[in-house]
């Protein structure tokens, strides 16, 4: 949705069509593939971490892309065939050979182009049979090279995120915790546990921020269970489920604990908001913390024992700066612009 804005805005009539992979799926389909991924990630990540290490290989032949160009061709075959479209943007790599697929198949013409939104570039994101891939970071770009891509396919644009981040830049912390029901003179933390609420560890990261030694505030977003404010040690926790004020609310804390999601990197980067991170997914957002980490725009407490001090070194006024500091310099606001920007020159449109 961010590209499709920044293309509009540079002009360009566009007729869009989203569509959602996984509808493409049978229940058979699904349940080895999203519903096996979601099983692991929460209940034996040991599992993941080992197809992930696994399958990240430089033999030519691999299973699952090859997996990859079937199922749900009929779904993108439909919606490729009545769009007929001049770019197929996916920001997953297995829709990248499914869509070559069908390109093969159906004679249509048109650009493959892929959004990478990890920071490293695991085997399954080197797709050849995309004819643009735009990456997070210089380094990301070097793998990809070095994995055998054409130089001239990756373009360094960062992970496109909403222009809602960028425009907060720079706000008024108080005036927002003030506007959405929060404390200006409390430190306030936002709990990262994804999207899906299948953070493992949330229970006893909120347990240790309890225990901090001084009082705190935190945001529970996803994976919430319940609504509304309650206490836990001297931890305020405000429960909020799912909302539309996230990009507030994010620009209104101080620290981000918790995952590693590269959008949620990309996010809390753009707004110089420093990340505590514990227990990321095993393989991508272990390298997502890494990437911070080299970066000085994170600390990483590789166990819980260490989570209560990292944490309290997060707040600390000068450390905070420093993390803030390094955080915005590598964020990339005006992601979305490059990646649009990247599309039309593809097309010879620029």
């Amino acid at each position: 949705m961010a590209v499709q804005d920044a293309l509009r805005a540079k002009g360009v009539a566009l007729q869009e069509m989203q569509s959602d992979v996984v509808a493409y799926l049978n229940a058979a389909e699904r349940s080895w593939t999203v519903d096996l991924y979601a099983l692991e990630v929460k209940y034996a990540p040991w599992l993941y971490e080992w197809f992930y290490h696994a399958t990240d290989h430089q033999r030519p032949f691999s299973m699952i892309e090859f997996f990859c160009r079937w199922v749900g061709l009929s779904g993108m075959s439909s919606d490729v065939t009545r769009l007929r479209p001049e770019v197929v943007l996916s920001t997953y790599w297995s829709s990248v050979p499914l869509a070559d697929k069908v390109r093969r198949r159906s004679g249509l013409d048109f650009l493959n182009a892929l959004i990478v939104t990890d920071y490293r570039a695991h085997r399954h994101w080197v797709r050849p049979e995309a004819e643009l891939l735009m990456v997070a970071a210089p380094e990301t770009k070097e793998q990809m090279i070095k994995r055998g891509l054409s130089p001239d396919k990756v373009v360094v644009t960062g992970i496109p995120i909403s222009p809602k981040f960028g425009a907060l830049i720079g706000a008024d912390k108080a005036a927002l915790r003030q506007k959405h029901g929060l404390r200006p003179d409390l430190p306030l933390i936002l709990l990262s546990g994804g999207g899906t609420g299948s953070y493992r560890a949330q229970n006893a990261v909120l347990t240790e921020l309890g225990n901090l030694g001084e009082r705190v505030q935190v945001l529970v977003l996803a994976g919430a269970q319940g609504r509304g404010v309650t206490q836990l040690g001297g931890a305020t926790l405000h429960r909020l489920g799912f909302t539309t004020d996230f990009p507030e609310l994010l620009a209104a804390a101080d620290v981000v604990v918790g995952k590693a999601g590269g959008l949620t990197v990309a996010e809390a980067t753009t707004l110089g908001v420093p990340m505590v991170i514990h227990e990321p997914i095993a393989g991508q957002e272990e390298y997502n913390a890494d990437y911070l980490v080299r970066h000085g725009a994170a600390l990483w407490a590789h166990s819980l024992g260490e989570l209560r001090s990292l944490v309290r070194q997060s707040l600390d006024t000068d450390r905070h700066a420093e993390l803030s500091r390094n955080a915005m310099s590598l964020g990339i606001p005006d992601a979305a612009e490059r990646v649009a920007e990247a599309i039309l020159q593809k097309l010879g449109r620029a």
